[in-house]
């Protein structure tokens, strides 16, 4: 089974995420920042990842902590999750509409981390909650998850529709990479022989 739990504690956060890849979309989520518990939600669904997330912040400065270390727990989970990644896609895109929104995501499991961040907000606040953690949480996910990822706004003028739709992007771009290519016969998806 491609599952896994991290734990990460900090002076700032003490965070749980329990992971499985091979799931059908079960989200139990509590980080103390409800917007990140909404796009955490979508992303389990979407992905068909279950996805347990507990995580204690100092929200009382900000969520720039928590939203960080849970982006980095998550992409530690899925690392560990995929393991040595033998028979897998690999790659995923997926270009996704979200009423004025249109955000493209693409994913590439190559042990190479890298964020390209094409994505702008309308406004600095969805809600209460800070549109850059946006960026920041792709940042660490990306960074953990030893995964190269490029996210783009095609189009949008509203805030929580372009958020959504660059977690929704994302979360079927995971669903594609980590899907187990029969034609793959267990092997790794790279020339090199590893990832």
């Amino acid at each position: 089974m491609r599952k896994a739990t991290v734990s990460r504690r900090t002076s700032e956060t003490e965070i749980k995420v329990a992971i499985n890849l091979d799931g059908s979309g079960r989200a139990s989520i509590d980080t103390g920042v409800g917007f990140l518990d909404h796009m955490l939600e979508l992303l389990s669904k979407h992905a068909l990842l279950d996805l347990e997330v507990q995580a204690k912040g100092d929200t009382r400065v900000d969520d720039h902590h928590t939203v960080e270390d849970v982006g980095i727990a998550l992409g530690t989970a899925v690392k560990d999750a995929l393991g040595d990644k033998r028979g897998i896609c690999r790659y995923g895109f997926f270009l996704l509409p979200m009423d004025d929104a249109l955000v493209s995501a693409a994913i590439d499991f190559s042990g190479r981390s890298f964020l390209g961040w094409n994505v702008d907000f309308p406004a600095e606040k969805i809600g209460s909650f800070d549109s850059e953690l946006v960026r920041e949480f792709f940042q660490a996910f990306a960074a953990q998850a030893g995964a190269n990822v490029h996210v783009e706004r095609r189009s949008g003028v509203n805030g929580h529709h372009i958020a959504e739709a660059a977690f929704k992007a994302l979360a079927r771009s995971i669903r594609q990479a980590v899907e187990l290519d029969p034609r793959a016969r267990g092997e790794v998806p790279s020339t090199k022989g590893t990832l």
